[in-house]
């Protein structure tokens, strides 16, 4: 869990140095949340997910290169591996702002805008994270909702601020939290 930190750290403040903005998102982004109310209840990840918008993508893959990562597109995923022998399970994968992650995906990932500044990186907003974990509605994504559930970071007030199309999908979590 050290490395993955160290890498979450190293792209943060290379981006940050040159001034490209980005979102730390994914299970990371839960934990940051989740650390703010229940250090005990953060659960590890084991890569990073970045948000950047895809016209900054050339410009990241040259400041990436600086500090040591190694740009792949495999099967559909843009990623930065760390170093040339690094798995893709141990590399920062991209999510594109503005764009659906999956073609069927009910809304597309938010703008890198609306983030707050923790821990020495740009950190997605509560209800961006909520709307993506929420799209995507993998069971990793479904546990991240749990755990933000069982912190006291979402209740039934946050139905109404949803679009339609995910709402139904959080009613069920809120209802049924052990399934």
């Amino acid at each position: 869990m050290e490395k993955v930190r160290d890498r979450l750290t190293r792209v943060a403040a290379a981006l940050d140095r040159a001034s490209i903005p980005y979102a730390v998102v994914g299970g990371n982004a839960v934990a940051a949340w989740v650390s703010r109310v229940d250090e005990a209840a953060v659960r590890n990840t084991r890569d990073v997910d970045i948000l950047i918008r895809r016209s900054d993508l050339d410009a990241i893959k040259s400041v990436l290169a600086d500090s040591g990562f190694v740009y792949r597109h495999v099967r559909g995923i843009d990623m930065f591996l760390d170093g040339a022998d690094a798995k893709a399970r141990d590399a920062v994968h991209i999510v594109f702002a503005g764009e659906k992650i999956h073609p069927g995906d009910a809304i597309a990932a938010p703008d890198v805008d609306e983030i707050e500044r923790v821990s020495g990186f740009r950190l997605i907003g509560l209800d961006e994270l909520v709307a993506m974990k929420l799209t995507s509605y993998r069971d990793k994504d479904r546990m991240h909702l749990r755990d933000l559930i069982d912190v006291g970071l979402i209740d039934r007030d946050r139905l109404d601020r949803l679009p339609v199309e995910l709402a139904p999908r959080l009613r069920e979590l809120l209802d049924h939290p052990e399934e």
